[in-house]
């Protein structure tokens, strides 16, 4: 990761502006309550806005100490038991003073969703459980104060005591999964130690500046972004990456806040803090995700909302057909209280975003931030996926891709011509060094290092005399090449690449390949996309035998090359005239049209801020594995959404017709408490469900 990737980092994430939700709950129920959840007035989930866990648990068991006693009072105590209940002054007013404190106190909560409900004009769960409750309540005061029939006070205070518990552990599993928000918040230490000339102080990480210096001792946390100035050490990036291998840190790399430092100590120069931490952007884009709608959501709410219809219909219907069959009121009531709980399309609401809630967080807690969930739902449908090559399969940076040699080995082929080439500033020479120290070779200290403009350099390694160079350098020197080495060049030419030759008493040992290497993570790549089914093409700008050496290496087979920057979104509109559904994988600025334009756009995290904008997802590793992960979290997660709709739906289309009583000439009847348990299943099954996605495989590295 590099200087640039931390500044994007910084300025991608600004798209979704971080709120902090309201802390409702106590900390050890995550401490942000229900906001998050409560997000929902667009998500179509909306019916807990401003409650939290906390209050749901403690009216739970304060309406059901309450509840108990109007047990006594129930017909079905003495119809089951044979036992009477308490006489004495006023007893028969006693379930009706409980039951208001349950109605008044545990339904209030089911009575501000009705009252949030109806002022959006989208009645749906807690209007059905407030109706409920309410014609339950107001039908037994009126048999308490003389109508005749026989009171629900019982049925009313078991069902909402229910309906408490149900959403308690509805709010539980829903908090769970959002907490990968409130796990990255606590990544970040309170205390940060700065240095000031030659004085330690322990300060708030909230009096951090940019170029303060920082030092991290080994074991403790990054408390800001910052650019590693003095030290070598190892550091944990897991919990932002995925990656569980350390990273190592010496002076010049960046450090990123909320990683753990390893065994070394290092100085870091602060360069972001407080809401410009690429943590607090990853935080933004997680946030920002679990809040964009996504088609499978949109569906889910049309679906809710037409379910509400269906059971304010069927409990007019129940109503009015007991009504002429001649049923007792109170019979009557009671079905209609059981159809308008059974019907709530509690389960349905949840399906979508607990799911969703879900595979965002895993998703960023493995590397992959969705800023847009349709991009993430669209991702199992691919069966093309476009790369970038440069800086997106290759690395963007020259390497030696391929080495001849005669009468030498490779390594020390290798060895010599880093030691030579160590002190020129050329590209070349770059490539030369890096690939030997990425070999592991120790490159020996070279003498009298002398430039040839135009032509190579020379120097001496180990008292021998060393030139390495191009053509240009052999003409000069009269050197003779073997002719593996002339094959070799002619070949390394023909597919575009550069050839350097390494040069001692005038005889070429040996010749290296220079090219935009490929990443190592890209063969497997390709290999894993093609398994799943989905072609893999690759778009540049590159010569067609460059494209095709490239290509070829990793097993592409298809590849539009010399395509000019202002043309690849075209390339993707082609596919996508083929029928195809089409994602594009870039880091460039010249890539954003393309990104946009495809059906899902991935970006690189290393890559441009244009690029990342663009993009439907964000890797934050430049690891092209990540797309394959992307296509099996996307199938793992719309698997998991059809599941639980069809579970939440089916539920309660077999429902509504028990608890209406179409059995009742069988003998069956439903209890309204007993719905309120079927219902508060029925969400907990699709809760279960949902959280059975983070053991999604989503291929290891």
């Amino acid at each position: 990761m590099n200087n640039h990737e931390h500044h994007q980092g910084h300025r991608v994430t600004n798209t979704s502006e971080h709120h902090e939700p309201d802390a409702h709950a106590h900390h050890e129920n995550a401490a942000h309550g229900h906001d998050d959840h409560a997000s929902a007035e667009h998500s179509g989930h909306d019916a807990h806005a401003g409650h939290s866990v906390a209050m749901f648990r403690q009216r739970f068991f304060i309406t059901l100490l309450v509840a108990l006693p109007t047990l006594a009072w129930a017909p079905e105590l003495e119809h089951w038991f044979g036992i009477a209940p308490p006489q004495f002054t006023g007893a028969r007013y006693v379930p009706a003073v409980l039951g208001t404190f349950v109605f008044a106190y545990g339904g209030w909560a089911f009575l501000q969703g009705m009252w949030r409900e109806l002022r959006a004009r989208l009645p749906g769960m807690m209007t059905l459980i407030s109706l409920a409750v309410t014609v339950a309540f107001v039908y037994s005061i009126a048999v308490t104060f003389g109508l005749p029939g026989m009171a629900l006070w019982f049925e009313l205070s078991t069902l909402v005591a229910i309906m408490l518990l149900g959403h308690w552990i509805e709010m539980r599993s829903i908090n769970q999964a959002q907490g990968a928000l409130n796990e990255l918040a606590r990544l970040l230490p309170d205390m940060a130690v700065r240095l000031n000339g030659d004085q330690v102080e322990e300060v708030p990480v909230s009096a951090l500046r940019d170029g303060d210096l920082l030092l991290i001792r080994p074991g403790a946390s990054v408390p800001a972004d910052g650019i590693v100035r003095e030290g070598d050490s190892s550091v944990n990036e897991s919990m932002l990456t995925g990656e569980s291998a350390l990273v190592k840190k010496a002076p010049g790399q960046e450090v990123i806040a909320g990683t753990i430092n390893g065994a070394g100590s290092l100085r870091v120069e602060v360069t972001g803090t407080g809401d410009r931490t690429r943590l607090a952007g990853i935080m933004r884009l997680v946030e920002h995700a679990q809040k964009s709608k996504s088609r499978a959501q949109v569906l889910a709410d049309k679906a809710a909302r037409l379910l509400t219809a269906v059971a304010l219909s069927a409990g007019a219907i129940t109503l009015g057909a007991w009504l002429l069959a001649g049923a007792e009121l109170s019979f009557t009531i009671e079905r209609v209280v059981t159809v308008l709980v059974i019907a709530c399309p509690h389960a349905l609401g949840l399906a979508v975003p607990l799911v969703v809630a879900i595979s965002t967080t895993l998703g960023a807690r493995n590397g992959l931030l969705i800023r847009d969930r349709r991009g993430l739902e669209e991702a199992r449908n691919l069966d093309v996926v476009v790369f970038d090559k440069t800086g997106t399969l290759t690395l963007g940076d020259q390497r030696v891709v391929g080495t001849t040699v005669d009468g030498i080995t490779e390594a020390e082929a290798m060895t010599l011509a880093a030691a030579v080439e160590a002190d020129s500033e050329h590209p070349v020479s770059r490539a030369l060094a890096l690939s030997a120290l990425e070999r592991g070779l120790a490159i020996p200290r070279a003498e009298n290092f002398l430039a040839l403009p135009g032509r190579g350099v020379k120097a001496t390694v180990q008292g021998r005399e060393i030139h390495a160079g191009g053509p240009a350098l052999l003409a000069e020197l009269g050197a003779s090449v073997p002719e593996p080495l002339k094959q070799a060049a002619l070949q390394a030419a023909e597919r575009g690449q550069s050839s350097i030759y390494l040069v001692e008493n005038r005889r070429a040992l040996a010749v290296f390949a220079i090219a935009d290497a490929p990443r190592p993570e890209s063969r497997e790549a390709v290999q894993r996309l093609q398994a799943m089914g989905v072609e893999v093409v690759m778009l540049t700008g590159d010569a067609q035998a460059v494209a095709d050496a490239v290509a070829a290496e990793l097993g592409i087979k298809r590849v539009f090359a010399q395509v000019l920057p202002d043309r690849k979104a075209d390339k993707i509109i082609e596919l996508q005239r083929q029928g195809r559904t089409v994602a594009m994988v870039g880091d460039g600025v010249n890539d954003a049209p393309a990104l946009a334009t495809a059906d899902v756009g991935i970006a690189i995290g290393a890559g441009t801020n244009v690029a990342v904008e663009a993009g439907h997802v964000v890797l934050v590793r430049s690891d092209p594995r990540d797309v394959p992960r992307i296509v099996a979290l996307s199938r793992a997660t719309y698997r998991k959404m059809i599941q639980n709709l069809w579970w939440a739906a089916g539920y309660n289309i077999a429902a509504i017709p028990l608890a209406a009583g179409a059995l009742a000439w069988a003998g069956v009847i439903l209890h309204p408490a007993l719905a309120a348990v079927f219902m508060s299943l029925s969400t907990i099954i699709v809760a279960i469900n949902a959280q059975l996605l983070r053991r999604t495989n989503m291929g290891a590295r």
